[in-house]
Formats: structure tokens, sequence, C-alpha cells
């Protein structure tokens, strides 16, 4: 375990939910943390609720000049950067055949390419420090539920980031954790569960219908940070599930086979009762729940 006073923590995301909360839970340990997100008065505030020695960026995880000059800032201020977290993501439920295409890509550009983003621009300091990259995946990338494609195939993509990552650099003195979790009670979980159609389908689905409290997340996340684990799951029983991944699709398939048919049709019927817009409404089919102008995750 590495001692956190002093440490430099990187947060993307960082405006509210996961991202937040860790924070405010590492700055009680003494680290010192760089908060990056799209909400200035939320990560204001943030950074207030981390003390003096915290600071804020505001940057866009999809705009490689953005993030980079945030980066190059947070080196600026504290000559060093010891642990990200690459935790910006967004979620936009829909079936994948009535979603907008735009909407769909542009959950891998912010989940996906996002955290590939920050990890390049963030590598050269951590090869520095040997510091500790954590990728923020899900439990998506485990149980694929329906309804949540672009979703499931970014925090997919996420984790085999991670596992890659984690031999390429061990040996340069770098350790790399990947996280998974569950739902948490976060605005960005609400907001998905208001969704017309995939509300339902979440619900009826075990494995996906239980929403966990945020201060239980948050305790798994800042004991993997102290730790550099390489994994870290919330809650532990998502690491025993990886072990049956080839039966896991069976039975998402058997489980949904009544109530995706339905949610598919009412899905259909959503958008054409409330008019092209709907694709793009938070609380329409396939609208966008943006963690950082919603939650931070």
């Amino acid at each position: 375990m590495r001692p956190l006073p002093g440490q430099v923590v990187l947060i993307t995301g960082a405006s509210r939910g996961i991202g937040a909360a860790v924070a405010r839970s590492l700055a009680k340990d003494g680290a010192k943390l760089a908060l990056i997100g799209l909400e200035p008065d939320e990560l204001k505030q943030v950074a207030e609720d981390c003390g003096p020695d915290a600071g804020w960026w505001e940057a866009d995880v999809t705009d490689t000049e953005s993030l980079r000059t945030a980066i190059e800032s947070v080196h600026a201020r504290y000559g060093r950067i010891d642990v990200v977290m690459a935790n910006a993501g967004i979620a936009a439920p829909g079936f994948t055949r009535s979603m907008d295409p735009a909407v769909w890509e542009r959950v891998l550009d912010v989940d996906l390419y996002g955290v590939w983003r920050t990890v390049h621009l963030t590598l050269p300091y951590l090869l520095e420090s040997k510091g500790y990259l954590l990728l923020v995946s899900s439990l998506a990338a485990v149980v694929h539920v329906p309804g949540l494609a672009s979703y499931n195939v970014a925090k997919a993509g996420v984790e085999a980031m991670g596992d890659t990552l984690r031999p390429e650099l061990k040996h340069l003195g770098v350790r790399v954790g990947v996280a998974h979790m569950t739902f948490v009670d976060t605005d960005m979980v609400r907001g998905v569960d208001d969704h017309p159609v995939f509300g339902k389908v979440r619900t009826g689905i075990p494995l996906a219908s239980k929403v966990y409290p945020l201060e239980f997340a948050v305790g798994k996340f800042t004991d993997g940070i102290k730790r550099r684990k390489r994994t870290v799951h919330v809650p532990e029983w998502i690491g025993v599930l990886k072990v049956f991944r080839w039966l896991i699709p069976h039975v998402i398939e058997a489980g949904s086979r009544f109530s995706v048919p339905k949610a598919d049709r009412a899905a259909l019927a959503d958008i054409e009762a409330r008019g092209a817009a709907a694709s793009s409404r938070a609380s329409g089919a396939g609208g966008l729940a943006d963690t950082e102008k919603a939650t931070g995750r």
C-alpha cells in the first residue's frame, strides 16, 4: 500500500457522482486532487470540499487538445502526477436498431476513446512517478444487458485496454487497475431508471436490478487506489462472475426472451409518438445520460 499524503491524484469526470465522491474521500487521506470535467461550478465546489491543495480544470475528454492543456497544467502546478482515475463516461439506453447513430458513437467517443486519450496524455507523467492508473470499466463489460449495446462495447474495450496495459507497463513501474461496478446510486443511474423503455428492462434482469449505495462504491474505489489493486469490484461478486463469462450470454438471452421484444416495440412506439427528437433527449429512447454534465458517473 502506498501512503496517500502528498500524492497527486487526477480524476476525470470529477464534477459529480463517483468521481466527485472518490475525490472527497481521497482528500481526507491527504491526497492532492486534480479534478477534470465539464461543469466549472460543480468542479469548483468539489475542489473546495477537497481542501486548499485541490485544483480543477475544465476539459472535454473527447477533445485531445483541451485535455492535453488541462493535464499539462496539472503537472505544472504540482510537478508530478501519481494516480490517474479515468472515470469520465456517459450512457445511452436504447435498442441499436432504433437509436440515433450519432448518439451510439458518442458513447464510444467518451467512454472508450476518452479513456484512451486520458491514458495517452498522462502516461509520461505516470512513468516518471511510477504511478498507478485506474480505468473505470463496468459490469457491462461482463454482462451485456440488452438496450445498452454502445455502453457494453465501450466498457468491454476499457477492460481490454487495462488488461493489455498491465503487462506492458509493469516492468516500467506503473501499476494498472480496472474497476468493474454494477449500478450505483448516482444521477446517471437514476436517469437510466427513468427511461421509458430501458428502466423496465434493467429491473427485470437479476444481476442488474439492485442499486448499491454510493458510499459503498467509494469505499471500494478508495481502497483500490490506496492498494494499487489490479481489479476493483463493486461488489465483490463481479470477480466471481467473470469465471462464468461463457455462460452469461446464454442466461441473458433466456432471461430477456419475453421482456426485450416487448420493450423493443415500446421503444419504436415511443420514438414515433414523440418524433425524431426523442432519440436525443435524456428521457427518450437512445437519449444520453451524460456523467460529465449530470453525474461524473
